[in-house]
This record gives structure tokens, C-alpha cells and sequence, in this order.
């Protein structure tokens, strides 16, 4: 927790009155129209700068050339079969990457499209897994003034400048529209998820302009929060002493990125709707038999506000009507023509042509008085379809209906709700923004990192019930040796050494579980939907951010359908979980039944097997790809779900940290919402995810070694031995799955992990613990001694979940000065984070890539642990060095495109990621919720002592035997008193 007011004496980061007018911000503080004082602030006439891409050293290209042969081979072979490998570091984007992002427009998991800071809608993400960088020019806004008497006129595009690709002056083209905007006096101002730009004076010096952008991001709001919809509220202030009619203009393509645009078949439908909502719809018929996509723009007609459309308009001079007519037609009429709303379908774009509509918006602003004019953009592409096959419905489907037309309806509740989200998004922001305690800078780095769950390339699905499925994805396989396919089930009590295999063919068991038979009917509702839940769900206030649990009140129900995010839109793989270990804080504060439901997903893929054989590109040997018992790296890419483990560099079954980052996120989640339905269920994944780990323990002292390659989330720096990294995170493992078993009456098993973690801790402390931080690993490499920025994961967990500390208070402040004093403050003063690894006499690491790297999740995790540890002012230092090197002004401009890490000398790897949402693990530290801190003590220091009778029952029965009496437990297993 944040002590005292320690944080008084930092300056603002940026006031707004260093870039809007103070008689501006008055005259727009109404209705929200002026931004918030917390807020991430850029003139629209800032370059955009070309980031500086990473790139290998010679003796670290020397190192992976065998890697790199292989991996250029399987990419080629994927390619071939008309896939895109989840990893390909040879293919660069056309559209080069630049400093100019903004905050993304919709909610989750509906496909996405992200807005620069200067206007441009670029970064589509429509399709899963595939983003086009490339701004689409023709989407813009547009203003038309003209002042009573007609002296005075104005025309111009509401965004700044020239931008490449606008064609040659004078065509028939967008080109041909009134650029005239020069950015000067207008700013943009983001709080995700909402942003503001402010016109001040540009183009009539005497209209003030504010766009509020208001996406549907609305934490434990289940509904709403999957809508592919963002709501554009102009709010107009004439300070003149004359009327002025203002005319508004939405134009839109029908597209959904790169050049699709061109494909031609594509359709667009004006329409008028209920409540004065209207607008046009653009049909997009997408490319290689995915989806369709149905795009509405619209605006809100009110008294004094008159909307008409223009329902197609071309680029070229071909066209009927052209981009440079609807352009002089709205400069000199300032609106279309009403009988526009009745022409009906436009007729089927041809190939090569670009089909675009437009809306507009008009109103007269008396002097001095003020208007309010409101657009709103949604798209409806109902089916998601993986590459293999299987196809889904999206989860706004289950409000919305399966039909591409419901983007008519989202759109007319996104115009007639968006005051409502606004007012659910302050109640939950409010809070934080308020707090004097934190700096200004985090505030709005802590809400505007979440755009990775918007334009992260997320998929929400209603249900597991697939919406067609070409073929059984089992069968299909990328990279594999046979086609033979051999996919087992862990039964019983979950040991390896009781196990029973039995074939299946949905990824998961359908036969039987723990001894427990189905009829056919119940195992496809268990294998396709969420389990019901035990316990009833009590509200306890959504909106706060201290609360006694996290449970919802939003749904009766945890059935929130299944939620993937990516890695990154580089590394195309879902739910990484070595990545997930550190994003997911932000999933469980705010939307804690989809993190659920991705840890449910893990429990089970534990005791599932796929025998399909794969080849690792690293070391070039052949393995199965999914083995009993270990956690996958990731649900897959092209069939999610059902072929998991699409990472293929390292056998990931080897990796040492996978399953005790499970078992630690598991107890997390268990502690944080003491949902003991979630606890049963998963617990028998749990106690598989530890004995599992017990072959890696080959000298029998309770500790997991690693195994001389890089055997971890740092998957290009090699361990030798015990290391802090592994050895920490299992330390932990060992303590949170003792505490659970405990709590889930399985005292055996709690027995067992205690006396190996009091065994496994004198270990480590003696191996590693060298007076002053815990050495990198117990090898004899050049590295060994290397202080590692992220050597106390383990505790971070710990401390998080309310669990005694793994080590001495000393030995753990002790670490974190040193990591403080080295890997931040010696790398640029500490202002650029903490770089993972720093030998002890304060040079850089530069063993590979990525020790020499500063990833910036791993900072705000370092920095999270400082919070847990007492060391507040070290923590938001060190998480400083993250918000000066990436979001400010003096910055690289990875602004809501926060990539994995950079080098010292800011060279970017592997944009929009997501291992910065760690941010929220800083959060988490700073306001932990009552469930956590009222958490029932265990002492680690005494055994446990079991009778032999409760022994013996506990075995008999097993694990599941818990689910039946789950009920009894109430809020904490210690009260009951069946």
C-alpha cells in the first residue's frame, strides 16, 4: 500500500493548460467536453516518428543461425498451406511503424480498429490474427462553418496535414478535400477508453471543437464491454457574435484494412432508424472465405440537429459520384440531399474500385451558445473463423442476434447509451484519479496500457459451441511427422502414476472424469460450456476498487463465453501463459469471470495429451505436441482450443516456470474471489501441474533445476542449474498449492508441499543467496553471478496472494536494492526501466538478446514487488523509467503500442504486447482486496499433522469429492460446520 503522501512534491506531469487556452477549457467544462486533468496529452501537429526497430548483434546471429535456417523453412512450409506462422521475424509490415497511435475504438474481443492521435483509423484487426498498419485515408472527419451574412467560410478535414497516400492535387480523389488543418492549436487527449481532441480555434478562430471518442470498456459489465462500437461526441462552443452553421462530416470505406477495400462485391444501404438514428450500412464481402463484415455509421438527429447521407461515393474519376463532388457539394450545401435515405442498395462494387458513404451532421450555434453533436461507428462480423476451420460466434451475438445487419442496432444503442457507459467508466476511474497519493503520469499510463485488451487482437466467443467446423481439427496439423493422432486424458487422482488414458477427440475427455461417468448429452455441455457454478455469486459493488471479493454482479451466471487474447500482434499465438502470468492482474481486477474462465481452460488442458508429433526449431529434435501434466505455452493459433502449443522454437513440456506460474495464478484467482466452485474444479489440474514438476527435482533436495538451455519465458538466455528465476516461482508454487490444499481439505497433499518447500528454500537460499540478491543460476557460466531485474517473481506472487513471504524481509529488500541500484538506476539514470540482467560490477548483460533487454512488463512487476515490500518511491521509479522511455514527449512514442522491451538504446522488439498490463500488478499491490488481505494465515514453519484415517479418506475419495461439499464451505472453508 501506498504510505503517506510521499508522491506530493512531483509537479503534474501535464497540465492541460499548457496546451489548451484556459478560456477554452471553460468554455467546454459542460457535458465532458473538456478533458480530464489526468490525461496523456500530444498536439496534433507532432511528427510522428519512425521507431527504431531491433535488431541482433553478429555474435548473437552467429548463435541462432541453425534456429534461423529452421524457422525460415517452417515459415515457407506454412505459407505453402496458406498459413502465417505465430512467429516470423523475416516479414516486415509495408506500412512502416511509426509514433502515432491513439487510443482504439469498441470493446473486447469483437475484432478491432485503432485511432492515431492526429485522427487517422489504422491497425485493423478485424480477422483474427492478421492486422493491417496501414491507415485507411478516406475515414476521416470533416468540419463546414459558414457565419451568417456569408463573410465568413471554412472547410477542412479534422485532421492535420499531408498524409502519404492521398494522391496527386487536384484529382478526383480525398486529395481533392480541404487539408487545411495544421494542428497547431489542437490537441489530443487520451484516458482509455475514452479520448478527447480539442479544436481550439482551428479552422474558425472563433469555434471551440471538442471530439470526445467513448468506447464501451466497462470493467465487470459482461455485455456491454463486447460491443464493436465507438460513439464521436462533437461538442461545438461558438465564441463569435455571429450564427454559424456547422456541418459535421463522417465519411467511411468499405473496408477492413490494407487493400481490401479492392476486392470489389462490396455494397452500402442508407437507413433511418428509431430515436433519430441514421446512417448508412456498408456490406464488406472479405477475402479468402472469412466472415462478412457490416459496418454503420450513423449520427443522432435532434431538434436542432439534422443528419442526411451520402450512401456511396467513389475515390476514382470513373466514379458516379467521386470524393471531390461530395466534397463540393458539402462545402457549398453543407448537407446531402434527403431523398438519399430512400435510394436503397448501391450496386455491387466492382474490383478495383473503392466504395465509400458519408454522413453529415448540421446544426446552427447562436453566439456565445453551445451544441452537441453525437456519431457513432459500430461493425457486426457475428462469426469468427480460425484458419483450420472452426468457426465461432462472437459474444455479442448472445445480446445482438447472428445477422451482419445487427450493426444497426448496436449502432442505435451505442448513440442512445454512451452517457450511461461514460458515467460507469468515471465511477470506476474516479477512484484512482483522485488518489494524491500516486503521480500523475501513472494514472493515466495505469488506464491507458489497457488498450492491449481492445487492440490486442482479442476473440470473445458466446459459448464453446462451435458455429460450423469444416472438419475435426485434431486431424489437421502443421509441422507434424505423422498424421497419426493419439490425444489422452489423466483420470483419477490426478498422478501420473494412477493415470488412466483414454482416447479423445475434442481436445478434452469424453468418456469419464475422476471416476465420475456422463451420460452423452453431459459430456458435450461439459466439454463445450462453462461448469456452474457451486457457490452463489454475491454483489459486492463493481465500481470500487477495494472490494471484500471479486465477484460480479453483473451476470447469475460465471457463463461468460471463452476469451483469447495475443501475445502480440507479432507473435501470433493466444494466451501465452508465461505472458498471462504478468497481464493478468489486469483481467482480474476488472473482468475477473473471463480470467476464470482462461485459468478453467489451462485445468484442463493439464490432463489432456496430444500426441501429434512436432519439430523444435531450436535444437531441430522432434517431440509430442501437448504432454500430460505440463501447462501449454498457449491455446494454439489457427484452431485455438483444440491444437494447442502452436510456439514451436523449444519443447515447452521442458519449460520450468509453465506450471508453477499455473499453480500460482490459480491460488491467486482462488484467494481473490474465494469462488471454492473454481477452487475444486481446477484443483485436481493443480496438484497434476506439481507432481509433474517432481521429475525436474533430480537430486531430490524439493528443487527444480534447469536443464542448460532457455528453459523459460526468457527463451534465448540459457540457465544452468537452480536458478532464481525457476527456483523462486516453484518456492511459491510449493507454498500457494499447499495453502490451497489446505483450504480444500486435501491436507496429504499440503503436508507434501510444505515439506518440500521447507526442504527446497534452505536450497536455494544456500545455492544462490550470495549476502546481497540471489545469483542469476548456480552454474559456472559468464552469467551466473548476472543479477536478473526479474529474480523474486515468486514473491511478487506470493505477496500478491496474501501468503507468507518466501524469504527473511531482509534477504527480499536486499535484492530489490540491488536490482534498483543496477539494472534501473545504472541504465540511463533510470529512465528506461529495469534491463533483465546486470552483472555485478555494473555492466550490462550481454549474453543474448534478451538479457541485455528492458522489458517493460517485467519492470512493472519489479516495481509491483517493490510496492508489496514497502519500497513505494524506489517502485514508481523504477516504473517511470517504462512511461518516460515509451508514452512521454521525450520518449521513443511506443504509446499504446507498448512493445515486449527495448534496448538501452531504444531499439523496439515485438509491438502491442501483452506483458505490460503488468501495470495493474502495481494496482493490485496498491489496493489488494479484502478477500486477500483477510486471508487465513498459514504457517509454513509448522507441519500439518494428519491422522491416518483422514490420510486414507483422502485418497479414497480424491479431489473431486470436494466439489459435492463445496457448497458447505461458505466464505471460508475454516467455518464449516457440515
Amino acid at each position: 500500500m501506498v504510505s503517506g503522501n510521499i508522491f506530493h512534491c512531483r509537479k503534474h506531469s501535464w497540465p492541460p493548460e499548457e496546451y489548451i487556452n484556459k478560456t477554452t477549457l471553460h468554455l467546454l467544462d459542460f457535458d465532458s467536453a473538456a478533458p480530464p486533468e489526468q490525461a496523456w496529452r500530444r498536439r496534433l501537429n507532432s511528427h510522428a516518428n519512425i521507431l527504431k526497430e531491433f535488431s541482433v548483434t553478429f555474435t548473437e546471429a552467429i548463435k541462432m543461425i541453425r534456429l534461423g535456417i529452421r524457422l525460415w523453412s517452417y515459415i515457407r512450409e506454412e505459407a505453402s498451406q496458406g498459413r502465417k506462422a505465430p512467429i516470423d521475424p523475416f516479414t516486415r509490415e509495408t506500412c512502416k511503424p511509426s509514433a502515432s497511435q491513439g487510443v482504439p475504438l469498441g470493446g473486447m474481443g469483437s475484432g478491432s480498429i485503432s485511432r492515431g492521435f492526429r485522427g487517422e483509423f489504422r491497425h485493423w484487426k478485424i480477422v483474427p490474427g492478421t492486422c493491417d498498419a496501414s491507415p485507411i485515408m478516406a475515414n476521416q472527419f470533416s468540419i463546414f462553418i459558414s457565419r451568417e451574412g456569408g463573410n465568413k467560410k471554412y472547410a477542412s478535414v479534422l485532421a492535420p496535414g499531408q498524409h502519404e497516400g492521398l494522391g496527386k492535387s487536384g484529382d478526383q480523389g480525398i486529395s481533392s478535400w480541404g487539408w487545411n488543418l495544421s494542428g497547431q492549436h489542437s490537441t489530443y487527449h487520451a484516458l482509455f477508453p475514452r479520448a478527447w481532441t480539442i479544436y481550439d480555434g482551428e479552422p474558425d478562430p472563433e469555434l471551440k471543437v471538442s471530439c470526445r471518442q467513448i468506447s464501451p470498456f466497462i470493467p465487470h459489465n459482461y455485455r456491454d464491454s463486447s460491443l464493436p462500437t465507438a460513439v464521436f461526441v462533437y461538442t461545438l462552443v461558438n465564441s463569435g457574435k455571429e450564427r454559424a452553421k456547422v456541418s459535421l462530416l463522417f465519411t467511411w470505406a468499405n473496408s477492413i484494412g490494407g487493400i481490401s477495400h479492392l476486392s470489389g462485391d462490396h455494397v452500402n444501404e442508407p437507413f433511418i432508424g428509431e430515436d433519430g438514428v441514421s446512417g448508412v450500412l456498408l456490406h464488406h464481402k472479405t477475402a479468402k472465405e472469412n466472415p462478412p463484415v457490416t459496418f454503420a455509421i450513423a449520427a443522432c438527429e435532434t431538434q436542432n440537429v439534422s443528419v442526411t447521407v451520402l450512401p456511396s461515393f467513389g475515390l476514382s474519376e470513373g466514379s458516379h459520384i467521386t470524393a471531390k463532388d461530395m466534397w463540393g457539394k458539402m462545402a457549398q450545401d453543407g448537407q446531402f440531399d434527403r431523398e438519399n435515405f430512400y435510394s436503397g442498395q448501391s450496386m455491387p462494387s466492382s474490383p478495383g474500385e473503392t466504395l465509400c458513404a458519408a454522413v453529415s451532421a448540421s446544426a446552427w450555434v447562436e453566439p456565445h451558445g453551445k451544441c452537441t453533436v453525437a456519431f457513432a461507428l459500430a461493425w457486426s462480423s457475428p462469426k469468427v473463423k480460425f484458419v483450420k476451420g472452426s468457426s465461432y460466434h462472437r459474444r455479442y451475438t448472445k445480446y445482438y442476434g447472428t445477422s451482419e445487419r445487427a450493426a444497426l442496432n448496436i449502432v442505435h444503442d451505442a448513440l442512445t447509451n454512451y452517457k450511461q457507459w461514460e458515467e460507469e467508466i468515471e465511477k470506476w476511474q474516479s477512484p484512482i484519479l483522485r488518489d494524491d497519493r500516486l503521480p500523475e503520469w501513472y494514472k493515466f499510463t495505469l488506464f491507458n496500457e489497457l488498450y492491449f485488451l481492445v487492440a490486442g487482437g482479442t476473440v470473445w466467443i458466446d459459448s464453446s459451441l462451435p458455429a460450423t467446423s469444416s472438419k475435426n481439427s485434431l486431424h489437421q496439423s502443421a509441422a507434424v511427422e505423422n498424421t497419426n493422432v493419439n490425444v489422452t486424458v489423466a483420470k483419477g487422482n490426478s498422478r501420473r502414476g494412477a493415470a488412466v488414458e483414454n482416447s479423445v477427440t475434442d481436445g478434452y475427455d469424453t468418456t469419464s472424469r475422476n471416476g465420475l461417468e456422463y451420460d452423452e448429452e453431459e459430456i458435450h455441455t461439459r466439454n463445450t460450456c462453462e461448469d456452474k457454478p457451486v457457490i452463489p455469486q454475491e454483489s459486492n459493488g463493481h465500481h470500487s476498487i477495494h472490494k471484500d471479493t471479486l465477484k460480479d454482479p453483473q451476470d447469475e451466471t460465471d457463463d461468460v463465453g471463452r476469451f483469447l487474447y495475443l501475445e502480440g500482434v507479432e507473435y501470433i499465438m493466444w494466451c501465452t501463459y508465461d505472458v498471462h502470468f504478468y497481464a493478468s492482474f489486469a483481467l482480474l481486477e476488472l473482468f475477473p469471470k473471463i480470467e476464470l474462465s482462461i485459468q478453467r481452460e489451462f485445468a484442463k488442458a493439464v490432463l489432456s495429451e496430444d500426441g501429434r508429433r512436432v519439430k523444435f526449431l531450436a535444437e531441430g529434435n522432434w517431440g509430442i505436441r501437448k504432454v500430460r501434466g505440463a501447462i501449454p505455452h498457449d491455446l494454439g493459433t489457427h484452431d485455438p482450443w483444440h491444437e494447442m502449443n502452436a510456439y514451436n522454437i523449444h519443447d515447452t513440456s521442458q519449460w520450468k516456470d509453465l506450471n508453477p506460474k499455473f499453480v500460482l495464478q490459480v491460488y491467486r484467482d482462488f484467494a481473490a474471489t474465494r469462488d471454492f466452485s473454481f477452487g475444486a474444479d481446477v484443483w485436481p489440474a493443480v496438484r497434476a501441474a506439481m507432481e509433474y514438476m517432481e521429475q525436474f527435482d533430480r537430486d531430490n533436495d524439493g528443487l527444480i533445476e534447469n536443464d542448460g538451455f532457455p528453459d523459460q519465458t526468457y527463451d534465448t538466455w540459457t540457465v544452468h542449474g537452480i536458478s532464481a528465476y525457476c527456483g523462486c516461482l516453484w518456492l511459491a508454487a510449493l507454498q500457494a498449492a499447499a495453502a490451497m490444499a489446505l483450504q480444500l481439505g486435501d491436507k496429504p497433499f499440503a503436508e507434501k508441499c510444505k515439506s518440500k518447500f521447507l526442504k527446497a528454500k534452505l536450497v536455494f537460499e544456500d545455492k544462490l543467496w550470495n549476502g546481497s540478491y540471489f545469483n542469476y543460476d548456480s552454474g559456472s557460466s559468464s552469467n551466473s553471478k548476472s543479477i536478473q531485474a526479474d529474480q523474486l517473481a515468486g514473491q511478487w506472487y506470493t505477496a500478491s496472494s496474501g501468503l507468507p513471504s518466501l524469504f527473511d524481509d531482509n534477504k527480499i529488500k536486499s535484492s530489490l536494492h540491488k536490482i534498483y541500484d543496477f539494472n534501473v538506476m545504472k541504465v540511463k539514470g533510470g529512465k528506461m526501466g529495469a534491463v533483465n540482467g546486470m552483472h555485478p560490477n555494473g555492466k550490462v548483460d550481454e549474453s543474448c538478446m534478451q538479457s541485455r533487454e528492458i522489458w517493460t512488463g517485467v519492470t512493472y512487476g519489479v516495481a509491483a514487488t517493490m510496492i508489496l515490500s514497502g519500497m513505494e518511491e524506489q517502485a514508481f521509479t523504477t516504473a517511470e523509467g517504462i512511461f518516460t522511455a515509451g508514452w512521454s514527449e521525450e520518449g521513443y512514442g511506443y504509446w499504446f503500442q507498448t512493445p515486449e522491451g527495448w534496448t538501452i538504446d531504444g531499439h523496439f522488439r515485438s509491438l502491442i504486447y501483452m506483458r505490460p498490463l503488468a501495470i495493474w500488478g502495481m494496482q493490485w499491490a496498491l489496493s489488494m482486496p479484502r478477500a486477500i488481505l483477510d486471508a487465513p494465515t498459514i504457517n509454513f514453519m509448522d507441519r500439518i499433522h494428519v491422522s491416518p484415517h483422514n490420510a486414507r479418506l483422502s485418497h479414497e475419495t480424491g479431489v473431486r469429492k470436494i466439489a459435492t461439499k463445496a457448497r458447505c464451505f461458505g466464505n471460508s472453508v475454516f467455518h464449516c460446520s457440515c
